[in-house]
């Protein structure tokens, strides 16, 4: 078997920049009074949040009348199991609420609160203050290559079953 340093290992850049990202990012928001968003929150928020300019491929989900759970887990790249337990913990710190779906029964929609609606822009704010901690000394054009390479990785990953 080949050894080669955990340093010069794809995944272990990749794993490790993600934990050190998501702790920055909790230390941000802690920092900017939204100790009750948590990192896991965004993913699920920005399908939520219409109104912003998202990606063609996550906005075209939203609605007024909230996202159904299932669609809402698609649109953040969860699980169903994955899900429950995510919008449990978001209703609890009071940032969205679930409702029946009144065109299917069997179906739930989750909205977000006022307070959910509200957030936005600082918790936008938040995730600009750690890119420019994280990403400081790397050029815009350096910054394109990481996300074509990134999207690229996490499609090919997809193919395979991901």
């Amino acid at each position: 078997m080949n050894y080669f340093p955990p340093e010069e290992c794809p995944f272990y850049l990749i794993t490790r920049s993600s934990l050190t990202l998501t702790s920055l990012l909790k230390k941000v928001l802690t920092d900017c009074g939204l100790d009750d968003v948590k990192p896991a929150y965004l993913g699920a928020l920005m399908c939520l949040w219409k109104d912003e300019n998202l990606d063609d491929m996550l906005s075209k989900f939203g609605s007024r009348d909230g996202m159904k759970l299932s669609e809402l887990g698609l649109c953040a790249g969860l699980e169903p199991s994955t899900m429950t337990g995510l919008i449990d913990r978001m209703e609890r710190d009071g940032l969205v609420y679930r409702s029946s779906d009144p065109n299917d029964r069997r179906a739930q929609q989750v909205k977000l609160t006022e307070r959910g609606v509200k957030i936005q822009s600082a918790v936008f704010e938040a995730i600009e203050r750690m890119f420019t901690q994280a990403f400081d000394g790397i050029a815009s054009g350096d910054m394109s290559v990481v996300k074509k390479v990134l999207r690229t990785i996490l499609a090919n990953a997809n193919k395979g079953g991901a």
